[in-house]
């Protein structure tokens, strides 16, 4: 397909990662939108100076996980691949990506293996999602998934757009669980395809392990009031509780969320909760 890539854009989202961004902008093949989260370390400014093709949108204050939704509502093209400010596709990655989206009208996300490190070796919610990946769908889209990492995944936009994108009540990370429902639920596929790439070489400014657990126990449970029966908000709430302090802590910091949460509150169908439950104790390794 040789005009590809000019049907998709990668949104690319960073924060006072200067160093990281500038060595893998030009890795980027296609359409380049940055979507600076209100660096203060001259990530924009060196965008604006180094790579004027670059498409940049600064941002007064830190959105999160939205300041995606910023860039594909910008983008023109009708799919996007999301890449943060250390990963980048693998060459040819994202043109195999379009042609699934063309090829298959009712995709719309395609969940591309992510390699970490000169060592390459899969991460480890790649692993996670191959493993409970179904079987090949018969038509070759892909193995069917519920879930997917944001910087390793590709998505049709009027479908991203339409399904709400990435929310403010979790902020970051896990801000996938919830848009992946709300995709099942109105009948669109995702999929997982090892063929598709995405190196990924991780910022040695990454937040410490402690942080990012109490604000993954925190998200899992604000998804759960959004989307899941109250039995699996409570599973969700008693597990962390007693899944250490870290854990714990976040299941307290989603306390003042909680009325956000609430006032998005749509349980998903029962067939896609039934989808959700045959995952669960599912730990991601890695």
């Amino acid at each position: 397909m040789a005009d590809a890539l000019d049907l998709i854009t990668t949104v690319v989202m960073t924060r006072n990662r200067r160093d990281e961004l500038a060595a893998t902008l030009s890795r980027h093949p296609s359409q380049v939108i940055v979507v600076d989260n209100a660096s203060t370390d001259g990530s924009a400014d060196m965008v604006e100076r180094d790579f004027p093709a670059v498409e940049l949108i600064r941002l007064a204050r830190n959105a999160g996980a939205v300041a995606r939704n910023i860039g594909v509502e910008r983008a023109r093209t009708p799919y996007v691949a999301f890449a943060d400010d250390d990963s980048w596709w693998a060459p040819g990655s994202l043109q195999r990506a379009v042609e699934a989206f063309e090829r298959y009208p009712d995709v719309a996300v395609v969940a591309a293996t992510m390699l970490v490190g000169t060592a390459e070796t899969v991460d480890g919610l790649t692993q996670t999602i191959a493993e409970t990946a179904g079987p090949p769908a018969a038509d070759g889209a892909g193995r069917p998934v519920l879930g997917f990492a944001a910087c390793s995944a590709a998505v049709r936009r009027d479908a991203f757009l339409a399904a709400g994108g990435f929310d403010g009540v979790v902020f970051f990370p896990g801000e996938e669980e919830r848009l992946t429902l709300d995709l099942v639920t109105a009948g669109w596929r995702l999929v997982y395809r090892d063929d598709i790439v995405v190196h990924h070489h991780p910022s040695s400014g990454r937040s410490s392990a402690h942080r990012r657990q109490r604000l993954v126990s925190r998200n899992h449970v604000l998804t759960a009031v959004m989307r899941r029966p109250w039995r699996v908000v409570a599973q969700r709430t008693v597990t962390g509780l007693g899944g250490g302090s870290a854990a714990a802590l976040g299941v307290m910091a989603a306390v003042p969320r909680l009325p956000a949460a609430f006032a998005r509150r749509s349980v998903v169908p029962s067939y896609v909760e039934q989808q959700a439950r045959r995952l669960e104790g599912v730990t991601v390794r890695g």
